[in-house]
């Protein structure tokens, strides 16, 4: 039923170089190639503690947003397309969401590839296919409050786009330079696709691992050969993927040996705008005495980061897998040692100031 991530066990943070084997990767060096400055600004309170979840969970709504309550979040995550089941599926939630007073944070899940697994081809045709199913997305939900949109999932890593896996993403020219222009077009149109629907709302372009490369290139309309004057993606919000393998997102590896650095702070000051973290875990391999820890320490440095770095929401992956590789629960039956890690946290640091 569920989508289950499949490339954590592939990939090894060693000694500050990243192995990684059918994962993905793109970018530029870490602290060059941009000098668009900002001013860093804390983040603002509310929605700092959030959750995945699917379209497609044996949940009703109703009891989606009891479970969200209960367990202290404020901010639910899930996919969808222009597809009428995900998207009347989603529907429902937000309705639930808009009466409860909760954000429904809508993953617009298009990927480069058409229905049949075929790239779209060329950077035209896959713009059209992103504007047409995001503006029908985000008309759709437009009357239940749904105004945070994030256009597109890990589209860096798609095996036609990145060249080689066991980069951390921190060069362009980890990237296919033939390929890119696709990449660039979905995610454009899905920005203004949102946009077109709900002028106001605001769109996330998604990155993980270390893929500064990658988000510099798209901001500075660059190619990966280091051509300019190519279109540029302008997003409202900066959202990242980071699992316990890629590093400490807050002092993570670059290609090679290093250096590290701070990615919510690099990216603050290169494209100042709010850093959402919308997916974190451990690997699938964990028990669940090493995720209850692993839940508490994250939190706690997330949280003590959250003003200076502007990170505006973490989203822990997820509610329930299914089974015992990542959620907090399977079917409504509570996976102790994580669940009290994750509640305890909020309810002893709520978000409000």
């Amino acid at each position: 039923m569920l989508k289950r991530r499949q490339f954590l066990g592939c990939l090894t943070a060693l000694s500050g170089t990243y192995v990684l084997g059918g994962c993905g990767g793109g970018g530029s060096d870490a602290g060059a190639g941009n000098n668009d400055a900002h001013v860093v600004t804390a983040a603002s309170s509310g929605t700092f503690y959030g959750i995945n979840g699917h379209y497609d969970y044996r949940y009703t709504p109703a009891q989606i947003v009891t479970i969200i309550k209960r367990i202290g979040c404020s901010t639910y995550r899930l996919g969808c397309t222009d597809d009428p089941t995900q998207l009347n599926a989603v529907i429902k939630l937000a309705q639930a969401f808009q009466a409860a007073g909760l954000t429904l944070f809508v993953l617009i899940d298009l990927s480069i590839y058409d229905s049949n697994r075929v790239m779209f081809a060329n950077e035209t045709v896959a713009y059209n296919r992103g504007r047409s199913c995001a503006a029908t997305v985000a008309a759709a939900l437009a009357p239940y409050g749904v105004t945070m949109y994030e256009c597109g999932n890990e589209l860096t890593r798609a095996g036609d786009i990145i060249l080689d896996p066991a980069n951390a993403g921190t060069k362009a020219a980890d990237f296919n330079n033939t390929n890119w222009p696709v990449m660039r077009g979905i995610i454009r149109g899905m920005i203004d696709g949102v946009k077109s629907a709900q002028p106001a709302a605001k769109c996330g372009v998604n990155f993980t691992v270390a893929d500064i490369g990658a988000s510099d290139a798209l901001w500075n309309g660059m190619q990966p050969d280091g051509s300019s004057g190519h279109p540029t993606v302008r997003w409202d919000m900066t959202t990242w993927h980071n699992f316990e393998v890629y590093g400490d997102i807050l002092n993570i590896g670059s290609d090679g040996a290093g250096p590290r650095f701070d990615l919510p702070a690099y990216c603050q000051a290169h494209y100042g705008v709010p850093f959402l973290l919308t997916e974190w875990n451990t690997g699938p391999e964990k028990t669940q005495d090493y995720r209850a820890t692993y839940i508490s320490t994250r939190l706690a440095s997330y949280f003590a980061a959250r003003k200076s770095k502007n990170i505006q929401s973490v989203m822990y992956y997820e509610l329930d897998s299914g089974d015992e590789t990542f959620g907090l629960m399977i079917d409504g039956s509570l996976l102790k040692q994580p669940y009290d890690a994750f509640t305890s946290f909020i309810a002893g640091h709520p978000d409000t100031a």
